[in-house]
């Protein structure tokens, strides 16, 4: 499973989803040209250690990431253009999420190359959630059809012991 970035705005939502990667072990591509510069203090800030332990890698263009995968693992696109919801969708282990731009979403030709589309039903008159937020739903989900979550560590307990 992999997490993809089309051309992100918002320096935040990319350091937290940099950070959301990391967390779960998983590799994360960056589709730019992105809105801030890669160095912006807010993606360091929101992304804070954790950039230094992800996977990233970043693509100089929708037609270079396009090659990259060619033949590749199926793009599952996460969009308020579908109807299906994500609830319903059968994840597999190798699929990549790809999330679009917090401003303008993607454009149509990167939407025809989706391999699948996906929404999140959410309540009238709501449009949309946070990029971040959107991606942790779904990749919650698509971790736990695929049994794909890492191993917990021994956590201490209320002692500070671990098992």
């Amino acid at each position: 499973m992999r997490l993809a970035l089309f051309e992100p705005d918002i320096p935040q939502n990319t350091g937290t989803l940099i950070r959301l990667a990391a967390c779960m072990g998983l590799p994360l591509d960056v589709i730019e040209p992105c809105g801030f510069p890669w160095g912006d203090r807010a993606l360091k800030r929101a992304g804070m250690d954790y950039v230094a332990l992800a996977a990233i890698t970043r693509h100089d263009s929708w037609g270079r990431f396009s090659a990259a995968r060619e033949a590749g693992p199926r793009l599952v696109l996460l969009t308020t253009k579908s109807a299906e919801p994500y609830t319903g969708f059968a994840f597999r282990p190798d699929d990549i999420l790809l999330l679009g731009r917090e401003t303008a979403g993607v454009p149509p030709e990167v939407h025809e190359a989706a391999d699948a589309r996906i929404t999140i039903p959410m309540a009238p008159p709501a449009r949309s959630l946070n990029v971040a937020v959107a991606a942790a739903m779904v990749l919650g989900e698509a971790l736990r059809q695929t049994n794909g979550f890492p191993e917990a560590r021994n956590a201490p307990n209320e002692l500070g012991e671990t098992a």
